[in-house]
């Protein structure tokens, strides 16, 4: 049960780094994008995905810094593959999907980092809390397709997730990496 919890801080990096990924310039392909959050319980991996999420992004790789990402992503879809820890996940203690049903990233900057490497910088929020954090991501053109592929490392006690006798970090890692591959149509 503590590696789906873990699992479960690993889905709220992934709200980050999926906000962050999100800097595309197009209609995402939610049955190709993931976002996954992998976070360590008792020195393991475990990973995390939060399955519902809306993304409004704008990225033209020849006017990078006027791009702009908006992520929502719903607390209430992190799976873990258990219902039971999924229900867990959800309450007061770890996500507080009742009281917090989204997290978001809205970013504010968009620099190009060399080659098909961007920095993209924005402000993340889950549980209310908000942070500014910088990801870095790579965007690959195929056609009418942009890929954004990229990970964040967060801490999940900045976040209040984990709280209570999850709060100790012995147990359940602060660090979480969220990964994220979004797949979307170029407008």
């Amino acid at each position: 049960m503590k590696v789906k919890l873990n699992r479960w801080m690993a889905a709220a990096v992934a709200v980050t780094s999926l906000a962050v990924a999100a800097a595309a310039a197009a209609q995402v392909d939610m049955a190709k994008s993931s976002v996954v959050a992998t976070s360590k319980q008792m020195n393991v991996p475990t990973d995390g995905k939060f399955n519902k999420f809306n993304a409004q992004i704008a990225f033209d790789p020849a006017k990078p810094t006027a791009g702009s990402a908006n992520i929502t992503i719903d607390t209430g879809s992190y799976d873990l593959g258990d219902d039971e820890y999924n229900k867990q996940v959800r309450g007061k203690e770890w996500f507080d999907a009742a009281a917090y049903p989204t997290a978001t990233f809205v970013s504010s900057a968009i620099a190009p980092a060399g080659g098909n490497q961007y920095k993209v910088t924005g402000k993340i929020t889950i549980k209310g809390k908000s942070q500014t954090v910088t990801v870095p991501v790579t965007i690959t053109q195929q056609g009418a397709t942009e890929t954004f592929d990229g990970s964040l490392p967060i801490k999940r006690s900045q976040f209040d997730i984990g709280t209570g006798e999850w709060k100790d970090t012995s147990v359940v890692a602060d660090e979480v990496v969220i990964k994220f591959h979004i797949v979307a149509a170029k407008k």
